[in-house]
C-alpha cells in the first residue's frame, strides 16, 4: 500500500489504528482520510467503542427474557418490574483514568453511568461500584484508594443520588491498573422509555448541556491502550466532571421528555460528539449533517478535530420534533444549561461535518459501524488448576479463633464502613437496606415494592478457573439477590482484562463468556447490558480475569426483605447446602497461608437453582428472620458477619469443626435463622425440596462460640472487623 506518503506512519499509529486497518479506511473512503476523519476513525474503531475484540463472543451471551424490555444495544438495560414500571440499569469503567487521576477517573466515571440511565428516561436511584487496587503495601494504593473513594462521593453526593452497595478488593495484579466499574439503576414508567436512533429527514439535530473543552481528547483511545512508564504523561486526557451541571441536565433533560419533543438522544460519553453523532445515526440508518461553528465551546480557536474527539462532561445530543426547538430552549434556559441546533438529519447516511463555511469531514456512516474491524482473536485455554491438598495434620484446631480474627481483619473480608460512611446512601429516603448486607435494596418511591442490586466477582477463580469463575460471578450476585428476599431478573457486566492479542487472555476472556452464559441460561438470569475493559495492563503485566457482574431482582412486598443481621436471641441457625471443605484458592489459604494455590470450587448449576429457589420459599413462608449467602471465607466468616452486623452472638455446634468444613468455600450455600418453633416445618420443606440442611447451632448473647475450640466477644472482633480502613488511610 502507498498511503504512508500522505498519512504520515506515526500519526496512524499514534490514533491506536492498525496499517492494515488504515488501509481499510483509505478502500472504504475511496481516498486517504483528513486529520479530523482519521481521528474519527480512531475513535469509533478502537477496543473501548468498536468492541473489536470482544464483539463475537458478546453475541453468545443470553440476552431475552419474559422481563427483558430492551437488551445490548442502547444506552442502558431496561427489565419489567411490575405495574408499569421499569429498572433501567448498566454498568462501566473507567479504569484507566482513574488510574491515572483518580478524583476525576472516578466522578466522571459515576457521571458518565448516570447520564447512561436518564438518557433512556429513568430518574437514577442507586449508585454502586466494584473496586479493585493492587497490594496494600503498593505505593501508589494508598493514593489511588483515598481518591477514588472521594472521586465516587464527591459527584455522587452532589448530584444527590445515593450509593447504595458495591465492592473493594486488593491483589496485587492490579497494581499497575486498577479497576473503577460504576453501575447506576434508574426507575422509569415502561411506556415512557426514550431510544437514540435518529429519525425524520430534516429534524434538528440539537446540543445540550455544557460547553466544549479540550479536556478528554482521545480519552476512549487512551482506554484501548496498555499503560507504561509514560502514563503520567497522559493526565491531560482525564476528563474533569462537574455534578452540580449534571444535576441540572438530568433535571432539564427530564422535563423535556414530558413535552414528546424528543425523537432521539444520546449521552455524549466516550468519544464525545464522535460517538453520540455517529451511534444516532447508525441505528436509524439516516445521516447527520452538523456545523461545528455552532457548537457551545469554552475554549478559543478549537478546530473540528478537537470538537469532535473533545471528551467535556455533562453533554447530550439530540433529536428534537420539528417546531419544538423554541419550548426546548426555554427548558434549558431555564436550567443554565446551553441549547444550540447544531445540525440536521439528512437521507445522504454519511456524517457531514462543516466548520466555518469549509465542509471538514464526510464519511459514510456504515464505514464506521457495520464496517468496523470484528476480530476472532485466536486463543489458548489454560488448564485449570489442579486441586490443592492441604494437610489438615498441620491445622491445629486451637488456631480457629485467632484464624478468624486475622481474616475478618484483612482488607479483602474487613469492614467496608470506612468507605461506605463518606458516600450519601441515604438520599432520596428510599434506600432499606444499606451497605453491609448481601445486597442494597431500594424502595420504587411511593409503592410497597424494592429493588435489590449487588455487584460480585472473584478474580483469583477466574484466573484458575474461567470457566467457572465466569460462572461464579454471575451467580454470587445471584445468590446476593435471593438472600435479600428478591427475585433475581437479569445482570449488567463489565469484562475487565488484560491484551485480547495474547492468546491466553484472550482465552480466559472466552472461558469467562462461556461460563457466564451457562449461568445465566440455567438460572433464567439474563444479560441486558454491559461494557468491555481490555488492555488492562502495564509493561506486560495483565490484570487478573475480572468480569465484574451486577444483579438485579424485585422484591414484590418489602416486608418480606431479609438482611444479614441475627434478628434474636435463641434462635435455630441452620446451613443449606452441602459442605465438603472446599479450600482452593480461598481467602484462608491466601490469608492464613499466604498461598494462592489449589483449583476454583465447581458450580452445580442445578444445585444452585434449588437451593435459591428453596430459600426464597421460606422467605415467602416468614419463615426465616434473616438470611446470608456463604461466599468468600466460608462458613465461618459468614456466621461471624450475621453478629457482627446485629450484636447477636453465635454458638456453633456442628459435627465438623475443622478448618476445611469452617473456612472451606464450597458454592450454593446459605446461612438462615428460623424460629425453634418452625424447625419440623424447615425439615419437611427441606425433604420435599431434597435440600441438604444442617442445623450448626443458635444464636446467643455477645459471643462468638464454637462448641470445644473456643469463643470471641463480638466487640472484641468488630474492633479488629472495622479499625482496617481507618489504619489504612491515616
Amino acid at each position: 500500500m502507498n498511503w504512508i506518503h500522505k498519512t504520515e506512519q506515526s500519526s496512524v499509529e499514534s490514533h491506536g489504528l492498525k496499517h492494515d486497518e488504515f488501509d481499510s479506511i483509505v478502500k472504504g473512503l475511496g481516498r486517504e482520510p483528513n486529520l479530523t476523519e482519521l481521528g474519527i476513525f480512531s475513535a469509533m474503531w478502537n477496543e473501548h467503542c468498536s468492541y473489536k475484540s470482544s464483539k463475537f463472543w458478546l453475541k453468545k451471551l443470553p440476552t431475552t427474557g419474559a422481563r427483558v424490555v430492551q437488551g445490548p444495544g442502547e444506552n442502558a438495560g431496561v427489565i419489567d418490574i411490575d405495574d408499569g414500571d421499569v429498572a433501567v440499569f448498566k454498568m462501566e469503567s473507567h479504569n484507566h483514568p482513574s488510574y491515572i487521576e483518580p478524583y476525576q477517573g472516578a466522578a466522571t466515571g459515576v457521571g458518565g453511568i448516570l447520564r447512561d440511565i436518564f438518557t433512556m428516561g429513568a430518574r437514577p436511584v442507586a449508585n454502586l461500584n466494584a473496586l479493585r487496587f493492587g497490594e496494600p503495601s503498593h505505593p501508589k494504593t494508598k493514593h489511588l484508594l483515598a481518591g477514588v473513594v472521594e472521586g465516587i462521593g464527591g459527584y455522587g453526593n452532589c448530584i444527590g443520588i445515593p450509593t447504595v452497595g458495591g465492592e473493594v478488593n486488593f491483589h496485587p495484579s492490579y497494581n499497575g491498573n486498577i479497576l473503577v466499574n460504576a453501575m447506576t439503576v434508574g426507575i422509569a414508567k415502561k411506556d415512557k422509555i426514550f431510544y437514540s436512533a435518529a429519525a425524520g429527514i430534516g429534524n434538528p439535530v440539537v446540543y445540550v448541556g455544557s460547553k466544549t473543552g479540550r479536556d478528554g481528547i482521545h480519552g476512549a483511545s487512551m482506554a484501548s491502550a496498555e499503560f507504561d512508564d509514560d502514563t503520567e504523561n497522559k493526565k491531560p486526557t482525564v476528563q474533569v466532571g462537574d455534578p452540580f451541571t449534571e444535576k441540572l441536565l438530568l433535571e432539564a433533560c427530564l422535563e423535556l421528555m414530558k413535552e414528546q419533543a424528543i425523537i432521539a438522544i444520546q449521552d455524549m460519553g466516550a468519544a464525545g460528539l464522535t460517538s453520540s453523532s455517529i451511534e444516532m445515526a447508525s441505528k436509524g440508518n439516516v445521516g447527520l449533517e452538523i456545523d461545528l461553528t455552532k457548537v457551545p465551546m469554552r475554549a478559543s480557536n478549537m478546530t473540528a478535530y478537537e470538537l469532535m474527539l473533545s471528551e467535556s462532561q455533562e453533554r447530550m445530543l439530540m433529536v428534537l420534533e420539528p417546531g419544538k426547538e423554541d419550548m426546548a430552549r426555554t427548558i434549558f434556559k431555564k436550567w443554565d444549561l446551553e441549547f444550540e441546533v447544531i445540525g440536521k438529519v439528512t437521507d445522504t447516511k454519511n456524517l457531514v461535518l462543516n466548520m466555518h463555511g469549509k465542509e471538514e469531514a464526510c464519511i459514510p456512516i456504515n464505514i464506521l459501524v457495520e464496517d468496523a474491524p470484528e476480530y476472532q482473536r485466536d486463543y489458548t485455554v489454560r488448564e485449570p488448576t489442579k486441586e490443592y491438598q492441604i494437610d489438615e495434620g498441620v491445622l491445629k484446631s486451637e488456631t480457629i479463633i485467632d484464624d478468624l480474627v486475622k481474616m475478618i481483619s484483612h482488607p479483602n473480608l474487613c469492614s467496608r464502613r470506612w468507605i461506605w460512611e463518606q458516600y450519601d446512601h441515604m438520599v432520596m429516603a428510599d434506600t432499606l437496606v444499606r451497605p453491609g448486607s448481601d445486597a442494597a435494596v431500594v424502595r420504587v418511591h411511593g409503592t410497597n415494592k424494592a429493588i435489590a442490586i449487588s455487584t460480585d466477582c472473584s478474580p483469583t477463580y477466574c484466573k484458575h478457573n474461567s470457566f467457572e469463575g465466569g460462572k461464579h460471578a454471575v451467580v454470587e450476585t445471584w445468590r446476593n439477590l435471593v438472600a435479600s428476599g428478591a427475585l433475581p431478573i437479569a445482570i449488567t457486566d463489565c469484562m475487565n482484562f488484560g491484551n485480547p492479542e495474547k492468546p491466553e487472555i484472550m482465552g480466559e476472556f472466552v472461558e469467562c463468556i462461556r461460563g457466564m452464559t451457562e449461568a445465566c441460561s440455567a438460572l433464567d438470569y439474563p444479560v441486558v447490558s454491559g461494557n468491555v475493559s481490555l488492555y488492562n495492563e502495564t509493561n506486560g503485566e495483565g490484570i487478573y480475569p475480572t468480569p465484574a457482574i451486577g444483579g438485579v431482582g424485585l422484591i414484590k412486598d418489602i416486608s418480606k426483605t431479609k438482611t444479614i443481621a441475627f434478628k434474636q436471641k435463641d434462635t435455630l441457625v441452620y446451613t443449606i447446602g452441602e459442605t465438603n471443605g472446599h479450600l482452593g484458592n480461598s481467602q484462608f489459604l491466601s490469608i492464613i497461608l499466604d498461598k494462592e494455590l489449589g483449583s476454583t470450587p465447581i458450580i452445580d448449576l442445578n444445585n444452585e437453582l434449588k437451593n435459591g429457589k428453596f430459600v426464597l420459599e421460606l422467605i415467602s413462608q416468614n419463615l426465616a428472620l434473616s438470611v446470608h449467602d456463604i461466599g468468600e471465607g466460608g462458613l465461618l466468616v459468614a456466621a461471624a458477619e450475621m453478629s457482627l452486623s446485629s450484636g447477636i452472638g453465635i454458638f456453633i455446634n456442628c459435627e465438623r469443626k475443622n478448618h476445611a468444613y469452617l473456612f472451606g468455600e464450597d458454592q450454593g450455600r446459605y446461612i438462615i435463622e428460623i424460629d425453634k418453633k418452625n424447625e419440623a416445618l424447615l425439615n419437611k420443606l427441606s425433604n420435599d425440596h431434597s435440600v441438604v440442611l444442617e442445623c450448626i447451632g443458635h444464636t446467643i448473647d455477645e459471643n462468638i462460640e464454637i462448641k470445644d475450640i473456643g469463643k470471641i466477644s463480638i466487640m472484641d472482633l468488630k474492633t479488629n472487623h472495622e479499625n482496617w480502613f481507618q489504619n489504612f488511610t491515616k
